[in-house]
């Protein structure tokens, strides 16, 4: 089985990486932004692996979407012998492996903004997951936000302003990267919610949410038959 495309195979100490077997373990493709994280980053990668899904009712699964913590151990890939959780090691690890991916841009400074931009919506933006939660069956056509999370709109779209003037679009490093595979999720709440955007930054989410691999994943979501009524709720 080959795991990446036109890359000869890497050598472990346990054998050639290349022909090790990957399994992505996810929950919820409707609700959980952090699945959907490690299965784009995969996927840009090149790497050829199968889903395990957690059901809705799973500890982990639940934790992952009602307390929205990046910390737990979904989304989890399993390559080989290596076990690797968390979204931003998840996509450090592919890029070691998988280089001519180009998750990170191939420049310094570029590569540092991107792991930046990357780390900060891992780390904080919990006022914007609190008030609008990741649900893409549905579709507001107006949507009051909490206050408290318009700072954190705001700040999401300096970043995307600030790397479309300094790279040139149409993605946030130029060309598809972490960084917007990061963002994606934010680009569905945005869809969700009806939250306003220029038409830059407009383009920019319209873009993400036609890329055929969220395409592939929105279809994937609506057809799943569970429903989780707290997070329906906002708090």
């Amino acid at each position: 089985m080959r795991l990446f495309r036109e890359r000869a195979p890497k050598h472990t100490q346990d054998g050639p990486l290349i022909m090790a077997v990957a399994t992505l373990t996810i929950s919820s493709k409707n609700y959980s932004s952090w699945s959907l994280r490690g299965w784009l980053l995969c996927r840009m990668a090149g790497l050829d692996f199968e889903e395990r899904h957690i059901a809705l009712d799973d500890p982990e699964s639940r934790q992952e979407l009602l307390l929205l913590s990046p910390s737990v151990l979904v989304p989890r890939l399993t390559h080989g012998t290596v076990t690797v959780w968390d979204t931003l090691a998840i996509g450090e690890y592919l890029h070691e492996i998988a280089p001519e991916a180009h998750l990170l841009p191939a420049d310094q400074a570029r590569r540092a903004h991107c792991r930046a931009i990357s780390g900060e919506i891992h780390s904080g933006f919990y006022n914007l997951r609190s008030a609008l939660p990741m649900n893409l069956k549905v579709q507001h056509k107006a949507y009051k936000v909490f206050s408290g999370a318009r700072p954190d709109i705001e700040r999401i779209k300096t970043i995307w302003s600030e790397c479309l003037d300094a790279y040139g679009g149409p993605y946030l490093f130029g060309e598809l990267s972490m960084a917007d595979a990061m963002y994606a999720p934010v680009c569905t709440r945005f869809q969700s919610y009806s939250v306003p955007l220029d038409g830059r930054l407009a383009s920019y989410s319209s873009r993400i949410l036609e890329w055929p691999l969220m395409q592939e994943w929105t279809e994937s979501a609506k057809a799943e038959p569970e429903e989780m009524v707290e997070i329906e709720v906002e708090f």
